[in-house]
This record gives C-alpha cells, structure tokens and sequence, in this order.
C-alpha cells in the first residue's frame, strides 16, 4: 500500500479520533461558515479547548476556513463530509 495514502488516512483518523472533534465536525457541518466564537458558545466550552480541536480538524484536512474580514468561518471538506457519512453508518 502507498505510503503516502497510509499516512494521510492516519491524519484523517486522529482528526476525528476525540468525541469534542467529532461533535465540532457535526456542528460545523449543521452551521456552514460558524465563527470560533459560535462554536464554542454551542458546544458551552471552554475556547482554548474549541480551539484546540478546531485546529485539529483543520491540519487533518476535514474542515476549511474562510476568513471573512476579522472572522473566520469554519466549513466541513469534502473528506470531512466522507468521514460523517461513514459515521452515519454505525447509527
């Protein structure tokens, strides 16, 4: 198997591989273009915490940003949307 392809699907997993990254991958994809702010007024934490996970779905190529003058709105990728379906199927 492809290297490459290995250690991509391995970033992909540890991006969801938290229950606070997998709510924040739901609520983004609920509330396309959500701010920081929103989001960690939705999920009632603490921000550096929101943050901290926001973060992660984004290095793990899940979620993007679009940065809207001194805001930043937060929407789910087309791998992001893959990895909810999959989850879905467990339901």
């Amino acid at each position: 198997m492809d290297r490459q392809f290995v250690k991509k699907l391995e970033r992909i997993y540890k991006g969801v591989s938290n229950h606070w990254r997998i709510k924040i991958l739901y609520l983004i994809s609920e509330n396309p273009e959500i701010s920081l702010e929103n989001i960690v007024k939705k999920m009632r934490a603490n921000y550096s915490t929101i943050s901290e996970h926001v973060k992660r779905l984004f290095s793990a190529g899940l979620i993007s940003k679009k940065y809207k003058g001194r805001i930043v709105a937060h929407l789910i990728t087309p791998y992001g949307k893959r990895i909810l379906k999959t989850f879905m199927e467990f339901k």
